[in-house]
């Protein structure tokens, strides 16, 4: 269950709340959940100028549980994009705006587009 909420260029936003299955041992919220829901907001972010774009490397770190119930959201912006290359920070809160983790991603641009685009 995530959720789009919003996209733009260079910019994404997607929500999760998360379900008693999304628990881990201690009763929080499993980071792979957070990571997917981060990621995810990565992958719409860059992929927003409707240019096929692909991860090159990400990193998470997790800052405070997620507890069921929680409704996540991941805020994603474009910090830099040069060429076929970009980066771009996600900062995953919940709905208290207390930040749970930041994602870093970093792009790269391959051939095509998301929608193809008719002929001129």
């Amino acid at each position: 269950g995530m959720r789009i909420v919003r996209v733009a260029p260079g910019h994404a936003e997607l929500q999760m709340t998360v379900r008693r299955d999304m628990l881990n041992g201690h009763a929080i919220c499993h980071g792979g959940f957070i990571f997917l829901l981060a990621d995810s907001a990565f992958a719409y972010a860059c992929n927003s100028y409707n240019l096929n774009t692909v991860a090159s490397g990400c990193g998470i770190d997790f800052l405070a549980p997620a507890r069921e119930s929680d409704v996540l959201t991941a805020i994603g912006h474009e910090r830099s994009a040069s060429g076929r290359t970009g980066v771009y920070d996600i900062e995953v809160v919940n709905q208290r705006g207390e930040k749970i983790a930041l994602f870093r991603g970093k792009s790269y641009r391959i051939k095509g587009h998301v929608l193809e685009t008719p002929s001129a």
